[in-house]
């Protein structure tokens, strides 16, 4: 099956980029914690659940909302076919760390909820997928570094398997002030949504990722 890659956004240090073009610079070269709320401003979102969200969700939401804040998945698709696929890293390993905290003593023992919820890397991804009501295959890989070929095979097997009829998918890794995002559009040959989409496979994510 032919799949294309129709549009990409990219967030790192450097700042946002959407099919290689930069569209908000971290000139002032931001930590994680203030980048990423001034992206939120930048592109004005309303949707308070935002500042309750751990690090690593922050991220991959934003991603997917510049992602798909222009032309969104094209309308073409149902929500029942259309979901992630994500690799990541550190997984959520900097709020697991915040939740041991609050364990460690029987004398000052005090758990939090809110850090408790974020014990899980696929909330990144839930919390895009109930934003967008994105009800179809929704999964998050923990590998090394961002895999092509990995995520490539994954993707491809969605879709042959008939689980997936558009995917946001790719690389989101965030550990305190380390964070990178790589987001994909995907959807099979016959329904591009970009003219100036691209085949989906290995070497041309390799050359995108690179190239951003």
């Amino acid at each position: 099956m032919k799949l294309s890659i129709n549009k990409y956004c990219k967030i790192d240090p450097a700042g946002v980029a959407m099919n290689g073009k930069m569209l908000l610079p971290n000139a002032e070269q931001l930590g994680y914690r203030k980048f990423i709320r001034s992206v939120y401003k930048h592109f004005s979102l309303d949707y308070p659940k935002f500042f309750k969200m751990d690090g690593l969700s922050k991220l991959g939401f934003m991603a997917t909302e510049i992602l798909l804040k222009e032309e969104g998945t094209g309308g073409n698709f149902s929500s029942e076919k259309t979901g992630f696929i994500l690799l990541n890293g550190s997984s959520s390993l900097e709020v697991d760390e915040k939740h041991q905290e609050t364990i460690n003593s029987r004398e000052q023992y005090f758990p939090s909820p809110s850090n408790f919820v974020y014990t899980l890397p696929n909330i990144m991804a839930g919390e895009a997928a109930i934003r967008h009501k994105f009800r179809g295959e929704n999964t998050v890989l923990i590998s090394r570094d961002f895999d092509t070929q990995l995520f490539y095979d994954l993707v491809s097997l969605a879709f042959e398997q008939g689980a997936l009829e558009c995917c946001v998918g790719g690389w989101v890794e965030q550990y305190g002030e380390r964070f990178e995002a790589m987001l994909f559009l995907i959807t099979s040959g016959e329904n591009k949504i970009s003219a100036e989409s691209v085949i989906f496979e290995p070497s041309n994510l390799n050359n995108i990722y690179k190239a951003t």
